[in-house]
């Protein structure tokens, strides 16, 4: 148990020392939530842009960490070969990712807390749905963390790297946490709404914004996501980097 410990402090520390990851991770979701709360410029209807805004940076903050700032640092530890050595150190491989997926549930503390407090100071009035919102920043965090093991563990670093902005970006724009989901073009919600960030956005809107109407199949989808990338990332996960 002290080797997990320990490793969680060290992945911890190394997260806290990597600016860009810092960004990701609270940079980028708490601009977007003081931003667009105070300038009138997104779809949101009559109502305080707030009930909106505040549980989809929520959504957003998941994604940050759990995809974007574990994938990225875990595809290069196994670029450059760190990663096949920290799984043949006594501490093991299995504990070695649930060291990392420790680090993320501990940084996505950090960022409730920070965007919470905000959107709270900023005159968010949530609705009493956090047992819901928990429940579904969880499922989301398997998801997105599978998801982020999975690109680590089968990309090469900078394609890794590439990969997981690229997606972030995407999904930003199709999981309804930045422009509404009702707002996008209609053709293309059916296949948003198969997606998990569109999927991880709708549960955390239903739970804390009492006029948002939860999708139905919202949460079988980010189930399924939730069973889905881990097993994916447990099956194709390679430790070791291809060398040319």
């Amino acid at each position: 148990m002290r080797a997990v410990t320990t490793q969680i402090r060290t992945e911890l520390l190394l997260s806290s020392r990597q600016g860009e990851q810092l960004l990701v991770s609270l940079g980028i979701p708490l601009g977007i939530l003081v931003f667009f709360s105070q300038v009138d410029v997104l779809p949101t209807g009559d109502g305080d842009p707030l009930d909106f805004l505040a549980p989809a940076v929520l959504a957003l903050a998941v994604i940050s960490s759990a995809m974007v700032s574990l994938g990225i640092g875990t595809g290069f530890e196994r670029f450059y070969g760190v990663l096949k050595r920290l799984g043949a150190t006594p501490l093991g491989r299995p504990r070695l990712i649930g060291a990392k997926i420790a680090s993320v549930l501990a940084v996505e503390v950090l960022q409730f807390v920070v965007l919470i407090g905000t959107a709270l100071a900023l005159g968010w009035n949530p609705s009493s749905g956090w047992p819901a919102a928990i429940a579904g920043a969880v499922l989301g965090t398997a998801a997105f963390a599978g998801l982020g093991l999975l690109l680590a563990g089968t990309l090469s670093g900078p394609l890794n790297l590439a990969m997981c902005n690229g997606l972030y970006l995407v999904l930003l724009i199709t999981g309804g946490m930045i422009v509404p989901f009702e707002e996008l073009p209609e053709s293309l919600r059916t296949v948003f709404k198969l997606l998990p960030a569109a999927a991880l956005s709708d549960v955390m809107l239903g739970a804390l914004n009492p006029a948002h109407e939860l999708h139905g199949p919202s949460w079988g989808v980010l189930l399924v996501w939730a069973l889905v990338l881990p097993v994916a990332a447990a099956r194709w996960f390679n430790w070791e980097a291809a060398r040319k």
